[in-house]
């Protein structure tokens, strides 16, 4: 048997934030890691025209106020494949309020950036027009699905840290409340 990927370390060697990748760069569908299958599974087309800018997935043994898996987009110039690992370091969060079936609930999209061989590579900043494009694709990728995103503001590499520690901490409590229900059955 596999270990899952949602499962997987959150940190790595020298502080390293794990990111898995579901849908890469270029995709115009919408990937998704389905646990119960222990693969990615497709999910839904994106509307015509559009596709992933860049990588995007999850932060493993995390979850975020969705209950699912904390959302990462990671900023580099080439696609890799589903269920890539990549170990990063984070930039920035794009704070999302999201209403989905008269639910309203935060659904944040955290930054990150690639560690390559030991060095920090920065040679694509997190420009304010590369915020404004990364909003529009958020909204497009979000068309008929029902899901309306209201973007509350941005917030740099200590507050997407933060929202690391903080669905790490949120997954082992529920993972712990998991277990301890399962010995007392």
């Amino acid at each position: 048997m596999t270990a899952s990927l949602v499962a997987l370390p959150t940190f790595g060697a020298g502080g390293r934030i794990h990111v898995v990748v579901e849908s890469p760069r270029g995709s115009a569908v919408k990937l998704k890691y389905e646990p119960d299958l222990e693969a990615i599974v497709f999910s839904r087309p994106l509307p015509d025209g559009v596709v992933y800018p860049f990588d995007w997935g999850f932060v493993p043994s995390t979850l975020g106020p969705d209950g699912d898996p904390v959302d990462a987009v990671v900023l580099h110039e080439v696609a890799t494949f589903p269920g890539t690992v990549i170990g990063c370091r984070p930039l920035a969060v794009l704070e999302v309020r999201q209403t989905e079936k008269g639910k309203t609930r935060r659904n944040d999209r955290l930054v990150f950036q690639p560690i390559v061989a030991e060095e920090v590579r920065d040679d694509l900043a997190l420009t304010a027009r590369l915020k404004r494009q990364l909003e529009q694709f958020f909204l497009s990728a979000a068309l008929g699905t029902g899901k309306k995103l209201h973007f509350l503001g941005w917030r740099g590499a200590e507050a997407a840290h933060k929202a690391v520690v903080d669905g790490a901490k949120t997954y082992a409590e529920k993972r712990g409340a998991e277990t301890s229900t399962r010995r007392h059955r």
